[in-house]
């Protein structure tokens, strides 16, 4: 690995780290100029465009060259100064060094070279073109591309000073994508619907606006201490601006101005401030970072919240949505088993859906037909699969052309896929779903477009657009004129080293190109004797002599004027293809819209058809009924048959609200507990769901408390976190929540544990009477069954045999009264010596226990007081009775 503070061989030492630290009237004008552009982006790492090669210097040179492993070498910037810390990186590597520093959470601000060094007069020209931060990237080397890529603004209501914090009642969040030109606002009543819808959007940067009268700097992920309020979380990278941007004025007139209106009631927030301050200050920081770059954003939208299914941290993580809980990958996800998508706009749409699940029955019931009518038409599903296959990112191509960035292999891209669009809207011509119908009517205007694309452009034009070779023969008189004087010249170099070698009668005469000399002559030393006396003589080598003749630098002057004419042309022609493209960003990302919904339902068919899933009866009542339910991920692990399906019944009048579920580690429970959850929120993105049959009534919410975890970076134990959680569970779930409770009470001694998992259990059956499923090895808890109507024992069964259990995965009603523990440690290779030990303290245990319940004798809270009780049988322990009486 190379050493980030490595000097270059033989450079002397380098002092000069601070740009703040030196005079700058004893700079070179340069540097002088460096040091100016540096000033107005302090919070930025300042890439200075020299000849071939970005440069940068003081201390960020220091530290590119430590995050890059760059040799960090020395630049003279006076001859009072001396030499300065200097490090640089290749101009056409300008992409992959920055994707590397936006990912480690710096802003780069580019510093291009805006006149050619070899006409200027005095030091070249030089602006800051743009300021690449990590929620404003638009180039595809930088961006992941079935991921949105967020800018987030959130506003307070108050100031975020010291202790103020905690006064706060609501914000204003806005979020964007500028590569799609989502965009979006909304106002939150919590600190902690805020901390949920970060989590959500996973944003890759966060505007926030502090106390201060300027840009104050960048927070990358894992700092902030002090300097951010408690409930925000470290794990993102934060920006903190100054206030003016995010007032109201200000950010409201931004609006106005940027989509030519005159009122914000048509956007739907006109009436909440602190979104509008959010929408607004976002704004401004696009202005400032892409200085002339204009990004085509979609018109604002305003949305709430509690129009979708809240799912808090906790549960995207326990339910394993997108990543893994073991290791954060992506296989082994929900995402990962559903994702059969064609394209990445696709991609993006289903990671959307399945983190923000619907309320509302009848958008669900529209996606779960044109799934049904996906399913029963293979034909159809499987022709629209194919033309999906040869669509390109529609949406991040309309914005790369929008903004002015794209390329032409960009355009060529955006060519092929327009012109897949009247085969689909023919593939979907007989469609009978709405989602579907979508297709089939696609702007005449578009098909144009991709028309004189494919006729304007080459199949494979170069990467850069300064190349040439972009636009095809055909389309521009002036342009062919051009090549085909530029043609007779080439064909007459061609020709000139034959007619040399015959009129010089030197046979091994050649005509050659390099890029210092252009074209020249070359003769061999031993026969330079016989160059005609025209030949001049320039230069001098080994074995050779090189010539050049009058006729051959005029020609070559020719070639190379001509040379830059034809690539002048063809950028200006591309440009003016590229600002065509532009007027129809907004079109082109609707038909987008349409395409990523309709490859979300035809990956969901897909796995809806491979997979057997059943369409799920979507209601507004409580009921949650699932037959032969399945994992849809550990399913598609398994060996196919090998999964075992299990039931559940709750919410349905006259049954129970609450299960009780017992059995030993291994058999299965936590898997029981997700594949519920996972049912239920698949069924409400409009999907089929893997079981025989599912009536379930919409969930407002879906809360699961699943494995053990500490948070170290609070100081909060394992058992303070599970409570924690449990705590939010019991003040937030309501009549239509969903509730999954996994080993409640275990994180402390035994009768603590369970005289808290009974109080939980008792006031999520009496007091919040949610659907729960409440998996737990406290076997006493099976009590509960007896003493509230609405709540079920169900144990997971295992098959005893003579020195060994089987785990046979299946729920089933009753309670169980052991947990295996001391089998399963065997399982998992426990010395022989422990495992006999551990059964003989378990036999001490069951014959001496004083603990036997007296839980039936506890009184009940009025809300879950019943009047009629089944009869208790007679073996139930009783625990808190004394041993004299038992």
């Amino acid at each position: 690995m190379t050493d980030p503070t490595a000097q270059a061989p033989g450079a002397p030492p380098v002092p000069h780290q601070d740009y703040r630290a030196v005079d700058r009237t004893l700079l070179t004008p340069m540097m002088q100029h460096y040091v100016s552009l540096k000033e107005q982006h302090p919070q930025a790492i300042l890439l200075y465009r020299l000849g071939d090669f970005y440069e940068v210097f003081f201390q960020d040179a220091v530290l590119m060259s430590r995050e890059l492993e760059l040799v960090l070498t020395g630049k003279e910037a006076g001859k009072q100064i001396g030499r300065v810390a200097m490090a640089g990186i290749p101009h056409h590597a300008l992409d992959r060094y920055c994707a590397q520093l936006v990912e480690k959470g710096y802003a780069v601000a580019v510093c291009d070279q805006m006149e050619d060094a070899a006409t200027a007069k005095g030091l070249v020209k030089r602006e800051v073109t743009r300021v690449v931060t990590p929620g404003t990237v638009l180039e595809e080397g930088m961006l992941t591309a079935r991921k949105n890529n967020f800018l987030v603004a959130i506003v307070p209501s108050g100031s975020l000073t010291s202790g103020a914090d905690q006064a706060i009642k609501h914000w204003g969040l806005a979020y964007a994508d500028v590569s799609t030109g989502e965009f979006l606002t909304t106002q939150l009543d919590s600190p902690e619907q805020l901390s949920q819808e970060l989590m959500r959007l996973s944003p890759s940067e966060i505007l926030l606006p502090v106390d201060a009268p300027d840009f104050v700097g960048l927070l990358r992920p894992g700092e902030g201490a002090g300097r951010l309020p408690d409930y925000l979380p470290r794990n993102f990278c934060y920006t903190l601006r100054s206030q003016s941007p995010f007032a109201m004025t200000q950010a409201r007139q931004r609006l106005l101005a940027t989509f030519g209106v005159h009122s914000l009631e048509g956007y739907g927030c006109e009436h909440l401030p602190l979104a509008v301050r959010a929408a607004g200050g976002l704004l401004e920081y696009l202005a400032d970072t892409q200085k002339q770059t204009q990004l085509p954003l979609q018109p604002l939208s305003t949305y709430t919240v509690s129009a979708y299914l809240v799912l808090d941290p906790q549960t995207r993580r326990n339910l394993e949505l997108t990543q893994t809980v073991r290791d954060g990958t992506f296989h082994g996800s929900l995402l990962w088993a559903l994702d059969r998508t064609r394209t990445a706009m696709g991609g993006r749409a289903l990671r959307r859906w399945l983190l923000q699940p619907l309320l509302n029955v009848e958008p669900i019931a529209q996606r779960q037909a044109t799934i049904q009518e996906l399913v029963e038409d293979g034909h159809l599903r499987e022709a629209l699969q194919s033309l999906l296959d040869g669509i390109y990112d529609l949406e991040r191509l309309a914005g790369r052309a929008g903004s002015g960035t794209a390329n032409a292999r960009d355009l060529v891209a955006l060519a092929h896929s327009l012109g897949k669009l009247p085969e689909l809207t023919v593939c979907v011509r007989q469609a009978q779903s709405l989602l579907l119908q979508r297709l089939q009517q696609v702007p005449v205007e578009l098909e144009q477009l991709g028309q004189t694309l494919k006729a304007s452009l080459v199949d494979s034009p170069p990467l850069y657009l300064t190349e040439g070779n972009l636009i095809r023969d055909g389309v521009d008189p002036s342009l062919d004129a051009l090549r085909a004087a530029a043609a007779q010249d080439v064909e007459w170099i061609k020709n000139l080293e034959e007619s040399e070698r015959a009129r010089s009668g030197i046979p091994t005469l050649k005509v050659s190109y390099n890029g210092t000399f252009g074209y020249y002559i070359s003769i061999s030393r031993s026969r330079s004797a016989q160059a005609p006396p025209d030949y001049i003589r320039k230069q001098t080598l080994v074995n050779e002599e090189r010539y050049i003749t009058p006729e051959l630098k005029e020609r070559e002057a020719r070639i190379l004027t001509t040379q830059r004419e034809l690539q002048s042309l063809e950028y200006e022609i591309f440009s003016a293809l590229r600002t065509e493209v532009g007027q129809h960003v907004s079109a082109i990302r609707a038909v987008a819209l349409a395409l990523a919904s309709a490859d979300v339902l035809c990956g969901l068919a897909e796995v809806a058809v491979y997979r057997h899933y059943c369409r799920p009866q979507i209601g507004q009542d409580r009921a949650l009924v699932i037959e032969n339910g399945r994992h849809p991920v550990v399913e598609q692990s398994l060996p196919t048959g090998l999964f075992v399906p299990n039931s559940v019944q709750l919410g349905l009048e006259q049954q129970a609200d609450l299960m009780i579920l017992t059995g030993p580690n291994m058999s299965g429970k936590s898997t029981y507990l997700r594949q519920i959850g996972l049912i239920q929120l698949m069924a409400q993105i409009g999907s089929f769901v893997p079981a025989e049959r599912a009536t379930l009534g919409v969930c407002d919410r879906i809360f699961t408390r699943v494995g053990a975890v500490d948070d170290l970076a609070t100081g909060q134990s394992t058992f303070m976190v599970e409570m924690n959680e449990t705590a939010n569970i019991l003040n937030h779930a309501t009549a239509h929540s969903l509730v999954l409770l996994d080993e409640i009470g275990r994180g402390t001694a035994t009768f603590d544990g369970l005289s808290i998992a009974w109080a939980v259990a008792e006031y999520l059956a009496g007091e919040n009477r949610c659907r729960t499923v409440f998996a737990t090895h406290y076997h006493e808890l099976n009590e509960l069954a007896s003493l509230l109507p609405n709540v079920a024992n169900f144990q997971v069964t295992v098959q005893e045999l003579a020195d060994e259990i089987v785990f046979l995965h299946s729920v089933q009603p009753g309670g169980a009264d052991r947990s295996y523990g001391i089998e399963v440690g065997r399982l998992a290779g426990l010395p022989p010596t422990v495992i006999a030990r551990a059964k003989q303290v378990m036999a001490q245990i069951d014959a001496h226990s004083t603990i036997a319940v007296g839980l039936r004798t506890c009184n009940l809270p009025d809300a879950a007081r019943v009047t009629a009780r089944r009869p208790r049988s007679r073996d139930q322990l009783n625990m808190f009775e004394a041993a004299d009486e038992r």
